[in-house]
C-alpha cells in the first residue's frame, strides 16, 4: 500500500464523515455512492492506494469498510465490461454466493435477458439501487448481470440475522421473477477476469485494516496503563511485538501484490475457477489472492487473538466502539474458506504455481 501520509491527507475529511456516520448505513451508502467514480479501480495503476482507502475505512469502522468494497467493486466490474459510466449511477452491491435451496436463473426472452429464482446473501439488499449478480445461464454455467434492485420483480426477505458482528449490515435472501438484466463479459466472464482475484484481495485490505485499528488500540490501553503506573508486562509487550511483526509484513506482503497486479504480472485467470483451470508456471492472479486472503486472514486471527487474550473481558464487556469492532471482524474475516482456499492452491501449488 502507500507509504506516504501525505497521499491519504486529502481524504481526512471523508474518513471524519464516516466515523460520525458509524451505525448509520444510509449516509455510509451516500459516501460510497459519492467516492465510488472517484476512486482508484484495481489494476489501474493505483491499486495500491485503492487497498490503503479501503484499510483506511475499516480502521475507522469495520461495517463501514464492509458498505464501501462492494460498490467499489462493482463500480471496478462494470468499468471492466465495458459499461458507460452513466450508466454506473446508484448505490450498488456484488452478489454472487451460492447456497442449498436457492437457485437463481436467467432464461432469453427475445432481446432481453430475465432473472428468476432466489439469492442468498444479499447483504442490504433493500437499501441499494442495482446490483452485479451471478445467476445460471442456459448454458449451464454461470454468468454475471446487472439489475435494478428496484424493478417490482424483486422482493427481498427479512433476514433472521443473529449475529452479535455487523448487525447493522443483514444478509438475506432476495426473490426475482421475471426481472430484465444486463448481460456483462458473458457466460464464464466474471469468474475468469483477473478483477475477480483483485475484488479479493480488496476484501482482505478491508480486513487488515480492521485488524490495525484493533492492535492500535491496543498500544493505547498499554501507553495509558503505564501512565498510571502500570507498565506493560513482557507478556503484554510480547504480544505487542508479535502484533507489529504480523501486521508489518502483511501490510509489505499486500504492498508488494498490489505492484505486481499494477505492473501487469498478475493479469491472468490462473486457472481460477470458471478459467481453463490449467495451472501455469511461477503464479497468477488467482493463486496469488489466494495467498494473500489467507495469509491477512490468518493475521487477522492471529492478532484478534492476541488483543483478546491481553486485554481482557472488561473492553468486550464495557467498551461499545472495541466490542464492536472486535465482533465485526470476526464475522467479517469469516469470508475466508481458510482450509477449503489452502486446499485450492495446494492444488495450483503442485501444478507448478509458486515462486519458491
Amino acid at each position: 500500500m502507500v507509504s506516504a501520509e501525505t497521499e491519504l491527507a486529502e481524504y481526512g475529511p471523508l474518513l471524519n464523515a464516516i466515523q460520525s456516520a458509524v451505525g448509520d448505513v444510509p449516509v455510509l451508502l451516500a459516501l460510497a455512492r459519492e467516492v465510488g467514480s472517484k476512486w482508484p479501480k484495481p489494476g489501474d495503476g493505483q491499486t495500491g492506494l485503492l487497498w490503503e482507502l479501503l484499510a483506511s475505512v475499516a480502521s475507522v469502522d469495520v461495517a463501514a469498510g464492509r458498505v464501501f468494497e462492494p460498490h467499489l467493486d462493482a463500480q471496478a466490474i462494470l468499468a471492466q465490461a465495458g459499461i458507460h459510466p452513466a450508466e454506473r449511477a446508484g448505490v450498488w452491491g456484488v452478489f454472487a454466493a451460492e447456497g442449498p435451496g436457492a437457485r437463481l436463473q436467467a432464461k432469453s426472452d427475445g432481446d432481453d435477458v430475465l432473472l428468476s429464482g432466489a439469492k442468498p446473501w444479499c447483504s442490504l439488499a433493500p437499501l441499494l439501487d442495482r446490483a452485479v449478480i451471478t445467476a445460471h445461464a442456459e448454458t449451464g454455467g454461470r454468468a454475471a448481470y446487472a439489475v435494478d434492485l428496484r424493478h417490482p420483480g424483486v422482493s427481498c426477505e427479512e433476514p433472521a440475522w443473529v449475529a452479535r458482528g455487523l448487525r447493522e449490515i443483514p444478509s438475506g435472501t432476495v426473490h426475482f421473477s421475471q426481472v430484465p438484466a444486463v448481460p456483462l463479459g458473458g457466460d464464464g466472464w466474471y469468474f475468469s477476469r483477473p478483477g475477480f482475484a483483485w475484488g479479493g484481495m480488496g476484501v482482505a485490505a478491508c480486513w487488515l485494516g480492521g485488524a490495525v485499528a484493533v492492535a492500535r488500540e491496543y498500544k493505547v490501553s498499554l501507553s495509558a496503563a503505564a501512565g498510571t503506573g502500570r507498565e506493560p508486562d513482557q507478556i503484554a509487550l510480547a504480544a505487542l511485538g508479535e502484533t507489529d511483526r504480523i501486521l508489518t509484513s502483511t501490510v509489505q506482503y499486500l504492498a508488494r501484490t498490489a505492484q505486481l497486479i499494477d505492473g501487469g504480472a498478475l493479469s491472468d485467470d490462473g486457472g481460477q475457477p470458471g478459467g481453463d483451470g490449467t495451472p501455469g508456471a511461477g503464479t497468477s492472479a488467482w493463486s496469488e489472492a489466494l495467498r494473500a486472503r489467507g495469509t491477512v486472514a490468518a493475521a487477522v486471527e492471529r492478532v484478534l487473538s492476541l488483543v483478546s487474550q491481553n486485554r481482557g473481558p472488561a473492553p468486550l464487556a464495557f467498551d461499545e466502539p472495541y466490542a464492536k469492532r472486535m465482533a465485526d471482524l470476526a464475522l467479517y474475516v469469516r469470508q475466508h474458506h481458510a482450509m477449503r482456499d489452502d486446499a485450492q492452491l495446494g492444488k495450483l501449488t503442485l501444478g507448478g504455481q509458486h515462486l519458491w
